[in-house]
């Protein structure tokens, strides 16, 4: 999900609505057993599969791009609800950092905002501020500002593109995530060149047990966008019986959904879209997450600091009960993501201080029993 600058993002999601939705903690739970159940004033979690992925993109404080190194004084300030839900665990058990330029990475851009084509503000100590308390850390390769630049990247080099940021995974101990919002002509024979060079250098770990490893993929809200990467990346890499990618995140459309609509794209992944030609098949359900905005334009969303009025709680249910629909065996998606943490746009609200997420998303992870470290990730 997401561009950083957030507002052109928005802009882009407004133009293909038409054709369907847009993309963008404590000792471990067990991945079995039943979610916590909530009080009246929170919510109530669903009896169900447990939630194993719960996290938020996070754009720093100068609306993803991530220019300049952290002060980690005042990072922390902005940030500490994400490590600290109130009772000293965190709100999520993954941050995804966004966005690295794919073209400056291939090409080792020096500039203003980026060194050897990484964005300065991607530093070990903001990656340790989080694995220090037990979040995982990924980094995401695009956005929708970056389409023509993952156009050019996998044009010029695919294979290399995807040897460096392998180099860059190992080199911060993180993982990575495909964020490529092409949605009328993707390069897939370059991006299939990306991902075969990352995984020769980090083979699928089912355990997740290497952090390097956790290889990531955006699709839209529902089948209807995206059309081609959607229907390549479940064919091809989201398979139960040959699991290339880890899994995939269904992104928020362009404006917050309620329950209802929510649940609604996601049966897409579901279901696939057979009519189609190629037809894309069905994913799934422990293959996806759902997302859903804690900042979205001039508004405060209940998922940031409400959990009882707000649409994951409404939808809860429905995620972690999810059954198969023709790929899969065990029910219930992998669990939510959340657009974004600090500040995803040059104007409207952010998460900093005093809108910090504890009310939403940390009565969320307590409410979801959400494990963390992230375990070992369902395989079917």
């Amino acid at each position: 999900m997401r561009a950083r600058l957030r507002g052109l993002r928005l802009l882009a999601a407004v133009v293909v609505l038409v054709a369907g939705a847009v993309a963008p903690g404590a000792a471990a739970a067990t991945a079995t057993g039943t979610a916590a159940t909530g009080t009246a004033a929170t919510g109530t979690a669903a009896t169900g599969t447990p939630l194993q992925v719960y996290g938020a993109w996070h754009c720093s404080n100068d609306a993803c791009l991530w220019g300049s190194v952290r002060n980690m004084a005042d990072f922390d300030t902005n940030n500490h609800w994400l490590i600290d839900r109130g009772d000293g665990h965190p709100s999520v058990n993954v941050v995804v950092l966004s966005f690295v330029n794919p073209l400056k990475l291939l090409n080792g851009t020096n500039d203003s905002g980026d060194t050897n084509g990484v964005p300065n503000g991607m530093t070990p100590a903001v990656v340790n501020y989080f694995t220090s308390h037990g979040v995982r850390v990924m980094l995401s390769i695009g956005g929708i500002t970056y389409v023509s630049a993952w156009d050019s990247a996998l044009s010029q080099n695919g294979t290399l593109l995807g040897q460096k940021a392998a180099a860059l995974a190992g080199q911060l101990g993180v993982g990575m995530e495909i964020d490529y919002e092409n949605s009328s002509n993707p390069n897939l024979t370059g991006l299939q060149s990306f991902v075969s060079a990352y995984r020769a250098a980090h083979p699928y770990d089912a355990t997740g047990a290497d952090p390097t490893a956790r290889l990531t993929i955006d699709v839209a809200a529902g089948d209807r966008w995206l059309v081609g990467l959607d229907q390549y990346a479940t064919a091809n890499w989201l398979r139960t019986d040959s699991p290339v990618l880890d899994y995939a995140n269904a992104m928020v459309p362009s404006k917050q959904p309620n329950a209802s609509s929510a649940e609604s794209n996601w049966q897409e992944h579901l279901a696939g879209k057979p009519q189609y030609s190629p037809p894309i098949p069905p994913l799934a359900p422990a293959k996806f997450t759902g997302s859903l905005y804690i900042a979205e334009g001039g508004s405060v969303r209940p998922e940031c600091t409400n959990f009882g009025a707000s649409v994951q709680n409404a939808a809860g249910g429905w995620v972690q009960s999810a059954a198969p629909d023709g790929a899969g065996t065990t029910a219930g998606m992998l669990g939510f993501m959340f657009w974004a943490a600090e500040k995803p746009a040059t104007k409207g609200v952010t998460t900093d201080p005093p809108n910090t997420c504890q009310g939403g998303v940390g009565v969320g992870a307590s409410t979801f029993n959400v494990p963390i470290p992230m375990p070992a990730l369902r395989q079917s």
